[in-house]
């Protein structure tokens, strides 16, 4: 592994397995990426899609770590939402009955959400 890549960061914070659909999180995460902490909770809080209050305590978790870690000493009023993504998690497959014996799959979608926190 790369030496970015070695655990848990203390400016970033995932949510995985969120069942929401990846395709409905990513047009809300779009929305606070490269914005500002506090510009971006204040977006999320006014957005009415069922991602923004996820999206929201996943920011929120990663402004934790930060201000609880002991190798970072940052400003918390200068930090922006550096990366924010949301991934494809496991489907769940549930099945559907339908005319003459038939049976129809509905695929519950999940995803795993990250967010990177930075100095401005």
């Amino acid at each position: 592994m790369g030496k970015n890549n070695q655990g848990h960061r203390a400016n970033t914070a995932k949510a995985r397995n969120v069942r929401i659909a990846p395709q409905k999180a990513r047009p809300v995460i779009d929305l606070v990426r490269n914005k500002p902490i506090l510009e971006a909770l204040d977006i999320l809080q006014f957005t009415q899609k069922k991602a923004a209050p996820i999206i929201a305590k996943v920011i929120e978790s990663a402004l934790h770590n930060v201000e609880h870690s002991d190798e970072l000493d940052w400003d918390v009023d200068e930090l922006i939402v550096a990366q924010a993504y949301v991934d494809e998690g496991p489907t769940l497959r549930r099945f559907k009955p339908r005319a003459m014996g038939r049976a129809t799959r509905i695929n519950k979608r999940t995803s795993h959400i990250t967010v990177v926190l930075e100095p401005r």
